[in-house]
């Protein structure tokens, strides 16, 4: 009994001992790898990198802009079967335990003893917790001592942090693939959904996706995809988050994942989202743009954007196709191939409405065409093989039979011809550039924007881009200029020979009309509805260019403008933007007005840290109706031109369409002013319109500037694009008059003389005390005294 009792000491002495010793090495171990322990206090103030996204008027969603497409989620809007699947994929017990599994890791340990020496990689046991310590604070690389730590990581966080806040950073930091991070994303990019609209077989899958992303790709390894999501379903139904026939009605669904694209989400709207992209790098930087989180608020009108880009293209398909056909994009090889493994290879520009076509055989009526093959989601093409016809119909624009144009294995484009299903127009993309700016007068918001033809052949903006000169569409401002000191429309003002002596070695500059005619007298109305040259350089001769320049200033569209009177012609460049701007202020009753892309900008927390109207609005802080005043908007935009010489320019330009160079409009039988412009040898075509609700600016010339054609004016070019937009853009709003300002009177005058009429004629806006006398005097200006450096500008229109 004796020898028992002792044998039995000694044993607990020895398990004492062994149990001494094993808390010491615990102990040794613990406070070893605590001395580099990460800090794991920052999980209190984490801010994770979150996209950018830019909306619409309308709220829908123009671009996402990150490094990590990332949507940050509070765990409250998280949905419970969202919670439920990624408890059952990834730690059932989550809510049980202190931070590790002592079932988890007694599993992995007796998988690693399996499988010691084979060189696989050892199972994980890793807790949501211990996820969370990992991506956060530690790097992947596999070992026991960065376990160790993770472990000693994940008890020190569950002791920190609620287990709602452990799992809200999981969600949100979890890399699920295909550039998405965390779950709201990860909706997106899959499904194209939000969160809240998933189903089971949708939270499964994604649930599946923490252990290794790319190996359940759903394009590159479907079946493994369905695979692991069936399980994740089996597990929810285990766990009871799940009915039996609802887990079996999802593991029976497909796998239908839908990609989100990146870049520009609503159609047509490349350039624009690609300038508010810029704008927000420019003001904010890199790092807040792709990881700021920031909400941004645009004025686009999308239907506005999609009508922007249709007609500006239309516009530049009708003058190149005028030019004739030029060539095939391609040619391939269609002899003993496959061609639509061939066409493939092909790239095609994305953002047009037509599609790449190979010539299989032609002849005089028609030529047989072999479609390019669609892409499916994965981005891979198809093995499917479309064919169509073209008829000669389809070509008649190039004027030439199609056997001459065109032969076996030519790649070329066309599109769908309505209402006669599998045949085709031939189409070619035009050689010629342009842009179009839609813009809200009394705001300076930006309705729309088109900067090309095609984004995906060019992304340079040529509305913010393109330094061009403006022709004579600069012409409103010189004698916006004339009407604010001292001119009234009816002045009248030579239209006969100028001569300006430039000095030695420049010779004499003789400014013509675009018609290589004289009219004689004329008024300042009859001179800028008509847009005469040399009246406009007699009158900025009078003027003095420096007043000129001052103005144009102003108005934004130069910043230093040389006083040079070739200037007054508009042979200074700049761009469509600041053009567009400058005219809104003309509609706008002379205030300044400043264009915009961007309406709010919001941080990640929903502080408003950008706003473009800065007006006031007095009453608007009132949370409930008390019988008090209206609120009322204070305009501390300053003015820079007096309202009612904006008027008097508005009227005049009133008549550039009812008679004069932008008569393409007439036909919208609704108030509409606006200017033509074409520069020397045709090389730019503009046309700014605008009525009391919108302007619209469009420009047509090559990149390169070089001459489009006699006869390639603002008003054959460029007015009927504006025409065609306003057409539709106006259809169903009612004809708006131009509002007349205060003290503006209004006389009926003869429209060539300038004099007042009994009967007929005009009525001409006047200020006070300025309306014309019963008789009248001729402005001669003869010139020379001019500036020396004076560059000669000819022919501009």
């Amino acid at each position: 009994m004796s020898v028992m009792m002792r044998f039995l000491g000694f044993l607990f002495a020895l398990m004492t001992l062994v149990l001494l010793i094993g808390a010491a090495g615990v102990t040794y171990v613990i406070w070893k790898y605590s001395q580099d322990l990460p800090d794991y206090s920052q999980l209190q103030n984490y801010e994770p990198p979150v996209m950018t996204r830019v909306h619409a008027a309308d709220g829908a969603l123009v671009a996402e802009y990150a490094k990590q497409r990332r949507l940050y989620m509070p765990i409250e809007s998280v949905p419970k079967l969202v919670i439920e699947a990624f408890l059952s994929a990834e730690d059932k017990n989550f809510y049980e335990h202190g931070g590790i599994d002592p079932t988890g890791i007694f599993r992995a340990a007796a998988a690693y003893a399996q499988n010691y020496g084979s060189n696989r990689r050892p199972q994980g046991a890793s807790t949501i917790t211990q996820q969370v310590a990992k991506n956060f604070l530690l790097t992947n690389e596999v070992s026991f001592d960065r376990k160790i730590k993770e472990a000693l990581l994940a008890l020190r966080i569950e002791h920190t942090y609620s287990k709602d806040r452990i799992l809200e950073l999981y969600l949100n930091e979890i890399y699920l693939g295909m550039g998405a991070y965390g779950i709201a994303a990860a909706a997106l990019v899959y499904f194209d959904k939000s969160v809240e609209e998933l189903n089971l077989q949708e939270v499964a899958y994604l649930a599946a996706l923490p252990k290794a992303p790319s190996s359940y790709n759903p394009f590159r390894d479907r079946q493994r995809a369905i695979d692991r999501r069936n399980w994740v379903i089996d597990r929810m139904v285990e766990n009871g988050f799940a009915t039996p026939e609802q887990g079996a009605a999802a593991k029976a669904s497909p796998l239908e994942v839908t990609p989100r694209p990146t870049g520009a989400q609503i159609f047509a709207a490349e350039y624009y989202a690609e300038e508010v992209r810029r704008q927000i790098y420019e003001r904010y930087g890199q790092d807040k743009l792709y990881e700021g989180g920031l909400s941004v608020r645009t004025p686009l009108d999308p239907n506005m954007q999609v009508l922007a880009k249709k007609t500006l293209s239309d516009g530049l398909i009708r003058y190149d196709q005028s030019r004739g056909w030029r060539k095939p994009v391609d040619h391939i090889d269609t002899v003993g191939a496959d061609w639509g493994e061939e066409l493939g290879k092909v790239k095609e520009l994305t953002d047009i409405p037509w599609r790449l076509a190979v010539v299989l055989d032609v002849n005089k009526s028609n030529a047989r065409i072999g479609l390019q093959p669609a892409r499916d989601k994965s981005g891979a093409r198809s093995i499917e093989r479309e064919v169509g016809l073209l008829p000669a119909e389809g070509a008649k624009w190039t004027n030439k039979p199609l056997t001459s144009i065109l032969k076996p294995g030519d790649v070329v484009y066309v599109e769908p011809l309505s209402k006669q299903p599998g045949q085709f127009r031939l189409r070619q993309i035009p050689a010629v550039s342009g842009a179009m700016v839609v813009m809200e007068p009394t705001t300076g918001r930006v309705l729309a924007l088109s900067g090309g033809f095609s984004f995906d052949q060019s992304e340079f903006n040529r509305a913010t881009q393109a330094m061009r000169q403006p022709g004579s569409s600069f012409k409103p401002f010189v004698y916006a200029t004339a009407l604010d000191n001292g001119y009234t429309p009816s002045t009248i003002v030579a239209d006969a020979p100028f001569e300006l002596d430039q000095g030695p070695g420049l010779g004499v500059w003789r400014p013509v009309n675009y018609s290589g005619k004289f009219y004689g007298p004329q008024t300042l109305r009859f001179g800028l509805e008509n847009s005469r040259n040399v009246m406009t350089v007699r009158l900025s001769h009078d003027l003095g260019m420096p007043i000129v320049a001052e103005y144009s200033k102003r108005f934004g569209i130069y910043d230093n403008m040389p006083p040079l009177l070739s200037y007054s012609l508009g042979a200074g460049e700049t761009t469509l933007m600041k053009m567009t701007g400058a005219y809104a202020m003309i509609a706008n009753g002379g205030r300044k007005v400043t264009p915009s892309l961007i309406d709010r900008i919001q941080d990640r927390y929903g502080h408003t840290i950008y706003r473009h109207d800065e007006r006031e609005c007095q009453g608007c802080e009132a949370t409930k109706w008390e019988n008090q005043e209206e609120p009322t908007l204070i305009d501390r935009r300053p003015v820079v031109l007096d309202p009612m010489t904006a008027y008097q320019i508005t009227s005049m330009m009133e008549g550039v369409v009812q008679r004069g160079t932008g008569t393409a409009l007439k036909e919208l039988g609704k108030p509409v002013a606006g200017k033509t412009g074409t520069t020397n040898e045709e090389k730019d075509a503009w046309f700014i319109g605008y009525t009391p609700e919108m302007v619209v600016g469009v420009y047509i010339g090559f990149d390169r500037p070089r001459p489009m054609g006699k006869g390639s004016t603002g008003g054959i070019l460029a007015a009927p694009v504006v025409r065609d937009f306003m057409k539709v853009a106006l259809e169903d709003r009612p004809a708006i008059p131009f509002r007349v300002p205060a003290g503006i009177k209004l006389v009926r005058i003869d429209r060539k003389s300038g004099q007042r009429t009994s009967g007929g004629g005009i009525l001409e806006a006047f200020k006070p005390g300025t309306a014309p006398p019963d008789s009248y005097s001729v402005s001669d200006f003869s010139g020379g005294g001019a500036p020396a450096e004076t560059a000669p500008t000819s022919g501009l229109y």
